[in-house]
């Protein structure tokens, strides 16, 4: 009669161990299997776009387009330059995006702050009312909108004309709000007994916490600003004062498109988005996946 002894205890986690491990390998391998082409088809028309940059238009439209880069890169780009004064419409991009971003995140971070841990009559109503204003269509408010800053306050072909409308950006609140909900009231209390300010405590306490939901909130207002078209093609009308996108615009005309130029500008326009994202991923992915807290 033979006895049947049944394996160790550890031998028992060791196998499970190495299943779960097999199993997770095996998801991972499908996993990135289905997304690197999906991946790659994302991918394509960017490579191309900087492909076509550095080829004239008749390569681009010939009947095999090129897909390795060319050299006509920098003929391009001259006259990109010659058409709508490139370097000045980057620079007045760069500026307009970077104090739209550090100013609006200042706003919104502030309301965000002060809808979540502050206590004051009306509060719920006056937050629901700054949500109502996403049910209105820009259309409705860009006339209106253009006769104070053109009209009254004179702001016409500034800075200031494209940075000053959306500064109080409702989204941003938003998400600032449910950023902030993460924080502790008990950190706040403390900060409070110990003689901090309610700056300081904002400042040096509050804002650290929620740093990942800054940088994502960096992000979509840097690329809200970046992209926007239609707002500073209504109150920009002088050449020298374009955004890139505006500048860009003028490249398409009826009867001539300047594909080369406009395929270097494009290519050049996604450099300071890239760089932005790839210095700022890390903390974007944490802001994103922790935007989405209990109210």
């Amino acid at each position: 009669m033979t006895v049947q002894t049944q394996p160790p205890t550890a031998e028992l986690a060791r196998l499970s161990a190495r299943r779960a491990q097999s199993r997770r390998l095996g998801s991972s391998v499908l996993l990135h299997a289905a997304l690197i082409p999906l991946a790659l088809l994302f991918l394509a028309p960017l490579y191309l776009m900087v492909v076509f940059s550095t080829h004239p238009e008749t390569a681009i439209f010939s009947p095999a387009p090129p897909l390795a880069p060319g050299g006509a890169f920098r003929e391009n780009f001259q006259q990109l330059q010659a058409d709508t004064n490139f370097l000045r419409t980057l620079l007045n991009s760069v500026v307009i995006a970077s104090v739209y971003t550090a100013v609006s995140m200042l706003l919104t971070s502030m309301a965000g702050y002060a809808f979540s841990k502050f206590s004051f009559a009306g509060r719920n109503v006056l937050f629901g009312l700054i949500l109502a204003t996403l049910t209105i269509p820009s259309f409705v408010t860009i006339i209106p909108q253009f006769i104070l800053v053109a009209r009254d306050l004179h702001l016409s072909n500034t800075y200031w004309a494209v940075i000053l409308p959306t500064l109080a950006n409702t989204i941003g609140i938003f998400y600032m709000r449910q950023a902030f909900q993460t924080v502790p009231d008990d950190l706040l209390h403390a900060a409070r007994i110990d003689g901090a300010s309610e700056w300081r405590t904002f400042w040096q306490v509050a804002l650290p916490v929620v740093r990942p939901a800054l940088a994502a909130l960096a992000i979509l207002l840097f690329l809200a600003s970046w992209n926007d078209y239609l707002w500073p093609l209504i109150v920009l009308t002088q050449k020298d004062s374009y955004t890139m996108p505006v500048a860009l615009g003028t490249l398409v005309g009826l009867t001539r498109v300047s594909w080369g130029a406009l395929m270097v500008g494009t290519t050049i326009a996604t450099l300071p988005f890239l760089a932005l994202f790839l210095a700022l991923q890390r903390h974007f992915v944490a802001g994103i996946a922790g935007g989405a807290v209990k109210d």
